[in-house]
């Protein structure tokens, strides 16, 4: 059994987190930041990260590796975003026939939260896959598929917003779907789902 912590040892602790946070803070800013395009949501995620590193950092066992500690922490985070604005319902693409759609819209099938060991982890690769692809992506595809997808936001909001024609916004949410389906049919085959 270990003894418990003295005071200097939580000093040494405490001085040890305050060095990794000043250190990787900066990196891990623009590395949630090229995710999540609201400030306020990147703040969060920031937030919720370096309060889970110290309380990760304050148990008996060491964390090794600080830096891929903080990141990995910071990508589950951002995907946990993704998640739950993924549960909500996609807006509709105002000012596109019902019949077109179909080619600006993912899709994406995930199995249940509840659903079994099974089905967490076919979860937990698509999601994976689902990051990868995003990740893939040429910026001004990535941030409409995302603007529009997962934040919700309207081709003609953006449109007024970014100076980008709507018909420019449209065909590149189009070729993020057409390479995300590409990409995830591959993942949906290994899985056999």
């Amino acid at each position: 059994m270990e003894p418990p912590p003295t005071s200097d040892t939580m000093n040494d602790r405490d001085s040890d987190i305050t060095a990794t946070v000043v250190r990787e803070r900066s990196r891990l800013v623009n590395f949630i930041r090229r995710r999540i395009r609201d400030p306020d949501d990147a703040e969060d995620v920031l937030q919720d990260v370096f309060h889970e590193f110290v309380q990760a950092y304050r148990l008996p066992a060491p964390i090794e590796q600080a830096s891929a500690w903080l990141f990995r922490a910071a990508r589950n985070r951002i995907i946990d975003r993704y998640r739950k604005k993924k549960e909500q319902p996609l807006t509709d693409l105002s000012g596109i026939d019902d019949d077109a759609s179909g080619e600006y819209r993912l899709d994406l099938a995930l199995p249940a939260h509840d659903a079994g060991p099974e089905a967490l982890y076919a979860r937990t690769v698509l999601l994976k896959a689902l990051q990868d692809a995003l990740d893939e992506l040429p910026r001004n595809q990535r941030e409409v598929f995302v603007a529009h997808e997962l934040e919700g936001r309207s081709f003609k909001d953006m449109a007024a917003e970014t100076g980008v024609t709507l018909n420019t916004l449209l065909a590149r949410k189009r070729y993020a779907v057409l390479h995300l389906r590409a990409r995830l049919q591959t993942a949906y085959e290994e899985l056999d789902i």
